[in-house]
């Protein structure tokens, strides 16, 4: 679901909040799946990483020995098994520039409900509405997400 400005996209997996924030830090190199168009340099990319911190960089690592690689934002909220926030980044963008990813893993019973909230656009500042693309790209990932949770 996406509304102006905001791109919005959920799924429940059948493993406990812990687990589900575990498969989505520890294993995004896993499942954001390698050679698609979610990698801001489908040639060079080798792995996707996040610093497990509050500061730590989500990187897009094109030389594994040195981890060089493109920042796509940094860690503003890390509490496993409830919250992942991040910032984003993309080079094509105005220096500087970053939009906020909120990743939430809600107990659903046995399972977990993981929403992210990804806003801040206008900060970009062409006019350009990218909400629903990202919405639509949050979904098509969080269904990779949940195939490496199970």
């Amino acid at each position: 679901m996406t509304s102006t400005g905001t791109a919005t996209a959920s799924i429940e997996v059948a493993v406990d909040p812990k687990t589900a924030f575990d498969v989505f830090t520890a294993d995004i190199g896993i499942w954001w799946k390698r050679g698609t168009h979610y990698w801001v340099d489908p040639e060079r990319g080798q792995a996707m990483r996040f610093e497990p911190h509050v500061g730590g960089r989500l990187v897009e690592v094109y030389d594994t020995a040195t981890g060089e690689g493109h920042d796509i934002g940094l860690v503003t909220a890390w509490e496993p098994g409830s919250r992942l926030h991040f910032t984003w980044r993309m080079p094509d963008w105005p220096a500087g520039v970053s939009t906020d990813v909120e990743v939430d893993f809600e107990p659903v019973g046995d399972n977990t409900l993981v929403t992210v909230v990804h806003h801040g656009w206008d900060r970009i500042g062409d006019g350009v509405d990218r909400a629903s693309g990202y919405g639509s790209g949050w979904s098509e990932l969080l269904t990779f997400f949940a195939a490496r949770a199970r």
